[in-house]
């Protein structure tokens, strides 16, 4: 396939549903070329269509996926890191568990950054590379008496997120995160369809409804555009409010 040579390319790991496959829309519909991941065929086959949106099978925890997918565009302008392990409740205070949801949701988000950045660095006289954006949580804020792993997980992307943003910023790489609060999507909609349980996180946010994946996906569009250019190392909640009550 031949690119006009003004197309932008992002790759959005996690990209097949939920908050990821927001992001990827809302970055077709700022004119990206996509390539979405996701983690089995099951869901690349289930993943909404776009004619802007490629989608593809990843594991993040496997280097040689991880440096095929980067290899697939001659060029990369953004990366969002959506792929993750959902809570695993208690399971999550056995070792083994707790390790692999590190090595999913931290580790895998290094390692896709660390393959990226060469693409993503800057080319030429002006300094201005690619950008970056990671997937936080309200977690990252605070802890979680049920889910250790995810908790310690999300704690950790918001420094890697800090630290990448100052270490990279001398090669014109951007790097940020957004920290999205209750989302309504496939993964919590039992819990969005239970009034008694969607209560009192309604109740705190002061919004009073519950967050679409439209709503992060936007925020992570403005992340990496020209219109945050002088932005890093941040980390955006994108809750409603619900970390200011």
């Amino acid at each position: 396939m031949t690119h006009p040579i003004s197309t932008k390319f992002a790759l959005v790991t996690g990209g097949t549903r939920g908050i990821g496959a927001g992001a990827a829309l809302a970055l077709a519909t700022a004119g990206y070329e996509v390539l979405a991941t996701g983690l089995t065929a099951e869901e690349v086959a289930a993943a909404p269509a776009h004619p802007a949106i490629r989608h593809a099978r990843l594991d993040v925890t496997r280097d040689a996926e991880v440096a095929a997918i980067v290899a697939t565009y001659p060029r990369l302008d953004a990366l969002v890191n959506c792929a993750g392990m959902i809570q695993r409740g208690g399971k999550e205070f056995e070792i083994d568990a707790f390790r692999l949801t590190i090595e999913v949701n931290l580790n895998g988000t290094m390692r896709m950054c660390l393959a990226a950045r060469d693409k993503l660095a800057a080319k030429g006289a002006d300094k201005t590379g690619g950008a970056i954006v990671n997937i936080a949580s309200m977690l990252t804020f605070h802890g979680s008496p049920f889910a250790p792993g995810y908790a310690a997980s999300k704690g950790g992307i918001g420094q890697l997120t800090k630290s990448l943003g100052a270490a990279w910023a001398q090669d014109g790489i951007r790097v940020n995160a957004v920290a999205p609060g209750w989302i309504e999507t496939e993964l919590t909609r039992p819990l969005v369809e239970d009034a008694e349980r969607s209560a009192p996180i309604l109740a705190r946010t002061p919004m009073g409804r519950w967050g679409k994946p439209g709503d992060v996906g936007g925020v992570i569009a403005f992340l990496l555009s020209d219109a945050a250019q002088f932005v890093t190392g941040a980390i955006l909640p994108v809750d409603g409010g619900y970390l200011s009550v």
